[in-house]
C-alpha cells in the first residue's frame, strides 16, 4: 500500500480508532475469530482514563463479551439488583430479573484494553487527523495502513466525518460526577425523570464502594445555542441538584458529554471502512445507554472485518456490518426510536411509572427496552394503556363553572 507521495507506510489488516469498549471489543471480536490478525488499535489517551457516563454495565454486556473468551470484566466490584423510577409523585421500585454492575469507566475500559492487548492487539497512542482512501485501502495520517478500518472514536468521531455521506442525528448532553452514597441510596439505580425537554433525567448508581455515579442529562435541540434555551454546565447541575438534592454540593469529578442517539434507522455505508458504538450513533435514545450497543456492535464489527480480510474482499464488509448489526439490533433500535418519542410526553412517563408498579412485565420489559436489546410488547403496550387510563381516571376533577 502507497501513499499518493509515495512514501513507505506501515501496513496492518485491521486498524481501529478508539479503545474504547467499543475499539477493544472489535479486537476481541476480530482476534477471537482469527488469532493470527494484524491489528492496531488507536487512542488519543492512555489507559486508563476518564470518561462521562453513568458506568452501568447491563448483563447483556456481559453476555457479548464471554462470547469472546472475556469473564472477569465486572470481578471486584458489587452488582445491584434493584431500580427505582420516579417523577414527581409518581414511583416505582423494583427488582431486576439480571443483576447490572456500576464500575468507573477508568477501570472498564482499561480491562477490556488489556484483554484486547493479551489477545494480540497492538496499542498505540496516537491521535488520528486524517483519513483518506487509497488503493488497497485506508491510510491515517500518511503513516498508518489498513486494509480494514473500525471507527470507534465516540461522538465526535473523525472516521465517521470522513464518511461525508453520513450526516449526524438528535444528541442529548449530560454531565456527570461522583458522590458519597447516602444510606438511602444504597444498593439501588435511581432515575428520576425531569421536566425540561425529554428525555431528561438525573441518575445516582451505587457503584458499592461507598460512592455513587450522579448525573443529569437531556435532549438536546441542535438549533438553539446555550443563550437561547439550550443546556449549560450551570443547568445541568442546577436540575441534577433539584431531582437529587446534595448530589452537587458532595460531589466532585465533573464532566460532561454529548450522547449521538440512535434513529429510526441505522446507517452503515458499503467499503472497507466500519463504524461501533458511538461513532456509529448507537446510543439508546430512550435512556441514553450505550455500553452494550457499543460491545456488540464492536465484536460484531470484528467478525465482520476478519470473514471479509479471510475472504480477500475488504471492500465487502461494509455491507457484511451493515446486515449483521441490523440483524441484532434494526427492529429493537425502530422500537426504542417510537419509545423516546413516547416518553416526551410527561403523560406517557408517568403511565409507565404506574404500569410498572402493578406489573413484573411491564417493568422487566421497560428495563430490557432501556437497557438491553428489548422491544414494545403487546403486553407492555396494554400495560401502557392502562396506565394511562389509570391516570386519566384519578386526577382531581376540574372546577365546575359558575
Amino acid at each position: 500500500m502507497t501513499p499518493p507521495h509515495g512514501e513507505q507506510i506501515e501496513s496492518w489488516d485491521l486498524v481501529i480508532v478508539g479503545a474504547g469498549p467499543a475499539g477493544a471489543a472489535t479486537a476481541l471480536g476480530a482476534l477471537a475469530r482469527a488469532p493470527g490478525l494484524r491489528v492496531l488499535l488507536l487512542d488519543r489517551a492512555d489507559f486508563p482514563r476518564d470518561k462521562c457516563c453513568g458506568d452501568g454495565i447491563a448483563p447483556h454486556v456481559l453476555d457479548v463479551l464471554a462470547s469472546v473468551g472475556v469473564r472477569d470484566a465486572t470481578d471486584g466490584w458489587t452488582p445491584l439488583r434493584r431500580l427505582e423510577l420516579s417523577r414527581d409523585q409518581h414511583r416505582v421500585t423494583g427488582r431486576l430479573a439480571r443483576p447490572v454492575w456500576v464500575i468507573p469507566r477508568e477501570v472498564f475500559d482499561a480491562r477490556l484494553v488489556e484483554r484486547a492487548v493479551a489477545a494480540g492487539a497492538v496499542l498505540r497512542r496516537h491521535r488520528v487527523s486524517e483519513v483518506r482512501r487509497v488503493d488497497g485501502g485506508i491510510v491515517l495520517d500518511d503513516r498508518i495502513g489498513a486494509r480494514i478500518l473500525v471507527g470507534a472514536d465516540g461522538a465526535h468521531s473523525v472516521v465517521r466525518s470522513s464518511l461525508s455521506s453520513l450526516s449526524r442525528g438528535c444528541r442529548a448532553l449530560a454531565i456527570r460526577g461522583y458522590s458519597p452514597t447516602p444510606e438511602t441510596r444504597r444498593g439501588r439505580q435511581i432515575i428520576r425523570y425531569g421536566d425540561r425537554r425529554q428525555p431528561s433525567y438525573a441518575w445516582a448508581f451505587d457503584r458499592g464502594d461507598g460512592l455513587t455515579n450522579v448525573g443529569y442529562g437531556e435532549f438536546v435541540d441542535e438549533h438553539r445555542s446555550p443563550d437561547r434555551g439550550g443546556p449549560t454546565r450551570a443547568i445541568l447541575l442546577e436540575q441534577l441538584d433539584r431531582l437529587l438534592p446534595g448530589s452537587v454540593a458532595d460531589g466532585d469529578a465533573w464532566r460532561a458529554h454529548h450522547l449521538p442517539l440512535s434513529g429510526w434507522r441505522w446507517r452503515q455505508p458499503d467499503g472497507p471502512v466500519l463504524l461501533a458504538g458511538d461513532a456509529a450513533g448507537l446510543i439508546n435514545p430512550m435512556t441514553g445507554e450505550g455500553i452494550y450497543y457499543a460491545v456488540a456492535t464492536g465484536v460484531l464489527a470484528g467478525r465482520t472485518a476478519s470473514r471479509a480480510l479471510d475472504a480477500g474482499s475488504p471492500s465487502a464488509a461494509g455491507a457484511a456490518h451493515r446486515s449483521a448489526v441490523r440483524g441484532l439490533l434494526g427492529r429493537h433500535l425502530k422500537h426504542t426510536w417510537v419509545a423516546s418519542r413516547l416518553t416526551r410526553l410527561p403523560v406517557v412517563v408517568d403511565a409507565g411509572i404506574r404500569a410498572a408498579g402493578r406489573s413484573q412485565h411491564v417493568f422487566d420489559s421497560l428495563v430490557e427496552l432501556g437497557l438491553g436489546d428489548g422491544r414494545i410488547t403487546p403486553r407492555l403496550t396494554g400495560g401502557l394503556a392502562s396506565g394511562l387510563v389509570s391516570g386519566l381516571t384519578t386526577r382531581p376533577p376540574l372546577p365546575r363553572r359558575r
